[in-house]
C-alpha cells in the first residue's frame, strides 16, 4: 500500500469515527429527549391522577354533607309544630281536669320528638341565667334586669334553638337583661 492509500484509509477511518461519534451524540440526544418527554408525560399523568383523587374526595364529602342536611327543609318546617306542642303542653298542665288529654298530647309530642332526634335533630341547651352570646343566641329584646346578677344574661327563652347534626338550623330566641 502506498502512502496515499494509507492517508486515505486514515482519513476514511477518522471520518467514520467522527460520523459514529456524531451519530452516537445524536442518538443520545434523541434518547435523552425521549426520556425527558417520558418524564413530562409521567408528571402530567401524576398531576391528573392527583387532581382526580381530590375531585373524588371532594364530591364524596359533598354527597355526605348533602345527605346529612337533605332533611333540613323538612326539619325547619316541623319546628313550629314542636313549638305548638310545647305551648299546648304548658297550657294543659295548668288544667287539672284534662289529665287524659295531657297524657295523649304528651305521648304524641314524645313520639314526634324521638323521630326527629333519630333523624339528627337536637335541642340547643339554653336556660335562664346563662351568659348571652351573640354568636349562639338571637336576642329578641332587652329588659331591665331584675337584679345585678342578670345583667347581660338570659332572662327568658322565647323559642328553643335546634341543630341538625352539627349545623344550627334555628338559633334560640332569648330576652336578655340590661
Amino acid at each position: 500500500m502506498s502512502k496515499k492509500d494509507k492517508n486515505e484509509n486514515i482519513e476514511d477511518t477518522q471520518v467514520q469515527e467522527e460520523t459514529t461519534e456524531t451519530t452516537q451524540v445524536e442518538e443520545l440526544t434523541v434518547e435523552e429527549q425521549l426520556q425527558e418527554n417520558l418524564a413530562k408525560e409521567k408528571d402530567k399523568f401524576m398531576r391528573l391522577f392527583a387532581e382526580f383523587e381530590n375531585y373524588k374526595k371532594r364530591t364524596s364529602k359533598e354527597r355526605i354533607d348533602l345527605f346529612k342536611t337533605a332533611s333540613q327543609d323538612v326539619m325547619i318546617s316541623l319546628l313550629p309544630v314542636l313549638d305548638d306542642f310545647e305551648r299546648a303542653l304548658s297550657h294543659i298542665e295548668e288544667d287539672k281536669e284534662a289529665e287524659d288529654l295531657r297524657k295523649g298530647v304528651m305521648l304524641i309530642y314524645q313520639k314526634l320528638l324521638t323521630t326527629l332526634e333519630q333523624k339528627g335533630l337536637s335541642k340547643i341547651g339554653v336556660k335562664k341565667g346563662d351568659t348571652f352570646n351573640a354568636d349562639d343566641h338571637e336576642a329578641i329584646t332587652q329588659v331591665p334586669a331584675p337584679n345585678e346578677d342578670l345583667k347581660g344574661k338570659i332572662i327568658d327563652v322565647v323559642e328553643r334553638g335546634y341543630k341538625l347534626g352539627e349545623k344550627v338550623i334555628r338559633f334560640p330566641k332569648v330576652v336578655i337583661g340590661q
